[in-house]
């Protein structure tokens, strides 16, 4: 600054020390320019002779020239000085090329007009509200959505370019199973057939043709075992919670066809949907040569069924504590739980070739459900259970069928959703269907084309910034004792983080050697889901007993999520979600800590929820916390359930109990990620600021959280969220987070009492 200073004031000295030479000669009279500036020397300020006599010296024109010069000197130097005083100590401001782009795109999104501190959802996502009208077939989209849709463009073209150089089998099966997919010719040909067959092979059904038989547990079993079907129940293998070094099996309620129980017990509010259920159920059996009449008849009573299921169904939000839930038995135990069921014949069926006895261990987290399922199966006709396990199949497999068959199922989703065009986009489909089944090997693909090592290092540094921010916040945490703290804090030191992908997929024979028991058939897209869930259900049994895998990924690299493991006690943050708006390497700091930081800091928080808290720092769920803290977390978490049941959705209720966990992360997250970035600048240095927002770099990583959550959303779309999401809707995973955040108030100026900064503030972590 002080430079600064001294050129401003060079300057205006050379400009007030005539130069007659710079004029026109006709304006000038007998003069020797090097008496004021003599060549080759510096100059030289002597002692004035004598104004008058200076002055005398001077033309006319001389002395108006001299004194407008005088007066532009003294102006140019007062505005250099207001500027320097001005903008000399603050952040200059960013007009590179990407900062001007990322300016505008915030800016687009936001609506000035609404007051921050009254409504910051809206303030942030409004322009982006109105610029965005749902698009044709769908009932959400936000940018979670436009993101995905880039990334299936990406592995369209990845699965379509048959030239491309891929390194494995495996990621050419990949490309075959979307090629049969996208036959459409050869599944119009096909017809219903193939699920015909698959009718016959279970031994009929009496919607098609008269059915009488006493074969309820060989039909079970089927339809479990060599259809993953989950009627009555569903049996699965994961890591024991209590053992987190091996494999269990395990059995839990199941068997709505609708996404939810209210569905079914709320009558009133869900009539529409219960009626285009009804019809799409006997749209499909008719389809399957069905008689009208008598399928309506009986598809009513499988819809009675399914409600008597959900009458004895445990709601979510009463299964949280998991210790509560957990029960631990043989399959000795288990027949006498539920004698409805052979059990051994069952899960030995489902195993294959894994050989079990009545000793084995099963971990059950239904017991009570599992002895009222029992005992509707056993007081409930033999034709109704026939045609409801049936059932199971038909709409699991109507989606690899003709044209037909998607109409159908697309009536049931305009319904259960509210959206009023379909949108048959055949690829997009297939995409999403091939990513299922082969997500790994088209993953390779997906990886070697998008990600980049330097994002993999960049987020290991962040996670490794956010968790250190967490555990500063753990230190003043007031409600724990410090036994405690000291044990969440070993916790939170031994997370494992996965970033991008999973190292084997990177090596063309261990890909091959995972997908190498999968074969599949070009242009016969039905056989080829019939085979993947046959290849599935092997490479489930054979992890039976076994330790975990901690390599082993629940999601897939393309996907735009990320998740916490509480058996593993890893975070996973798949490449699918390391892009724009969540992250970019060119992104301000802010923005990146707003958006990937926030997520980061969300899954690290899970490992602290309602349910994560249970889990100690090697994946057991064990009591390792003290009583007192106990208590005192479950008093700090009655606040966010009350704060959170008071907000509405088209004058619905949010449950605050069911998002309880995902509530929790979210606070926990933004906090972790904001004390992160302020400890980054610290290391660092304040950023530059974008230009023309006019908000400060805090002020923007705010922005940058609420930003990733914009979306639009069918009232019907936003009811099914309600009954079944374990998330807020996302105005309110905005609203209810700033609204607990003391620093949001602060660099918003919001008044004390106002909507964003209410007194009363509810903190976990």
């Amino acid at each position: 600054m002080e430079a600064l200073r001294e050129s401003v004031v060079h300057l205006a000295l050379q400009m007030s020390t005539y130069k007659r030479a710079t004029f026109d000669e006709d304006d000038l009279i007998d003069s020797t320019v090097d008496e004021v500036y003599p060549e080759g020397h510096q100059m030289n300020f002597r002692k004035p002779k004598g104004l008058k006599g200076c002055w005398a010296d001077r033309t006319h024109l001389e002395k108006r020239l001299l004194v407008v010069i005088i007066v532009l000197a003294l102006l140019l130097f007062s505005s250099i000085l207001a500027l320097v005083y001005k903008y000399g100590s603050s952040p200059k401001v960013c007009l590179t090329e990407s900062c001007v782009i990322v300016a505008s795109n915030v800016l687009k999104s936001l609506d000035r007009s609404v007051d921050p501190c009254h409504n910051f959802y809206n303030y942030a996502c409004g322009g982006w509200i109105k610029a965005n009208p749902l698009p044709d077939g769908k009932s959400r989209w936000g940018t979670f959505n436009n993101l995905w849709d880039h990334n299936q463009a990406i592995m369209k073209h990845l699965l379509e370019n048959t030239t491309l150089n891929t390194t494995s089998e495996a990621e050419r099966k990949s490309q075959r199973y979307y090629q049969a997919c996208m036959n459409e010719q050869k599944i119009e040909e096909l017809q219903g057939q193939p699920l015909l067959d698959i009718i016959n092979k279970l031994g009929g059904w009496n919607i098609t043709k008269p059915w009488d038989k006493e074969n309820f547990q060989e039909v079970l079993q089927s339809v479990t075992a060599h259809y993953r079907t989950s009627p009555f129940l569903s049996i699965y293998i994961s890591t024991d919670s209590k053992n987190s070094n091996s494999n269990v099996i395990q059995v839990d309620q199941s068997g709505l066809g609708l996404p939810s129980r209210d569905y079914y017990l709320n009558t009133t509010t869900n009539e529409k949907v219960l009626t285009a259920y009804l019809n799409y159920m006997v749209e499909l059996g008719v389809l399957l040569d069905g008689e009208e009449t008598s399928t309506r008849a009986q598809m009513q009573q499988v819809v009675d069924f399914e409600g008597a299921l959900a009458n004895i169904t445990v709601p979510q939000e009463d299964r949280r504590d998991e210790e509560l839930i957990y029960n631990k038995m043989t399959i000795r135990n288990l027949q006498a739980l539920a004698p409805v069921i052979d059990w051994l014949p069952l899960l030995s069926t489902i195993f294959y070739p894994v050989e079990l006895n009545d000793s084995e261990p099963i971990v059950v987290y239904a017991k009570e459900y599992l002895q009222k399922v029992s005992d509707l199966i056993n007081s409930t006709d033999k034709c109704i259970l026939n045609n409801y396990m049936i059932w199971n199949v038909v709409r699991k497999m109507a989606y690899y069928l003709d044209h037909r068959f998607q109409e159908a199922e697309e009536k049931l989703i305009m319904a259960m959703t509210g959206t009023k065009k379909t949108c048959n986009t055949r690829w997009k489909n297939c995409v999403s269907d091939t990513d299922v089944a082969l997500g790994f090997s088209l993953g390779a693909l997906f990886v070697k084309a998008m990600f980049t090592e330097d994002s993999k290092q960049i987020a290991e540094e962040m996670i490794s910034e956010i968790k250190a921010a967490f555990e500063e916040s753990l230190k003043l945490t007031k409600w724990m004792d410090e036994e405690t703290k000291n044990a969440a804090k070993e916790k939170a030191d031994s997370i494992y983080d996965m970033i991008g992908y999973p190292k084997f997929i990177m090596d063309p024979k261990e890909l091959d050697k995972l997908f190498n028991d999968y074969e599949v058939v070009p242009d016969l897209y039905f056989q080829n889901m019939l085979q993947f869930y046959n290849f599935s259900a092997r490479i489930t049994a054979d992890q039976l007993r076994k330790p975990p895998n901690k390599e082993q990924w629940s999601m897939t690299p393309p996907a735009v999520n990320a998740y916490y493991s509480p058996t593993k006690n890893e975070i996973v943050f798949p490449a699918g979600i390391l892009q724009a708006p969540f992250y970019a390497r060119d992104f301000p700091k802010a923005l990146n800590f707003g958006g990937i930081g926030v997520v980061m800091g969300h899954e690290l928080t899970h490992a602290f929820d309602d349910q994560g808290r249970e889990y100690d720092k090697d994946g057991n769920l064990r009591s390792w916390w003290k009583n007192s803290s106990v208590e005192a977390f479950k008093h700090q978490t009655e606040c966010m359930i009350d704060q959170y049941n008071n907000f509405t959705i088209n004058n619905e209720q949010v449950n605050g109990k069911q998002t309880l966990g995902e509530n929790i992360a979210d606070n926990g997250g933004l906090k972790a990620a904001y004390h992160a970035y302020e400890n980054w600048v610290k290391k660092n240095g304040e950023e530059i600021l974008l230009p023309t927002l006019g908000l400060t770099n805090r002020q923007l990583f705010f922005l940058g959280f609420a930003q990733v959550w914009c979306s639009v959303r069918t009232p019907e779309s936003s009811h099914e969220g309600l009954i079944t999401d374990p998330h807020s809707p996302s105005m309110y995973r905005v609203i209810g987070t700033v609204a607990n955040s003391v620093e949001f108030a602060e660099h918003f100026k919001c008044p004390a009492g106002s909507a964003m900064n209410p007194v009363r503030k509810c903190e976990v972590w």
